[in-house]
């Protein structure tokens, strides 16, 4: 069984710093998770255990908080 993706756009993530950031945060929660990045459009694919919401709060209290999707 594999992992859901979730997708996220990190408007304030422009950086390898910010990368770094976003990655030790996310792996602070879910060791095992596997993240994508395409940095120019601010946006990363996160494969974990946790739920969208969790992720979601735990960036944005490491500063990258994410934007609202466009539906």
């Amino acid at each position: 069984m594999s992992q859901p993706q979730h997708q996220f756009h990190l408007p304030d993530m422009s950086c390898g710093h910010c990368v770094a950031t976003v990655t030790e945060t996310v792996r602070e929660l879910d060791a095992a998770a596997t993240l994508q990045f395409d940095r120019e459009a601010r946006r990363v694919a996160i494969d974990s255990r946790l739920e969208r919401a969790e992720l979601a709060r735990a960036l944005g209290e490491a500063g990258y908080p994410p934007a609202e999707a466009a539906a």
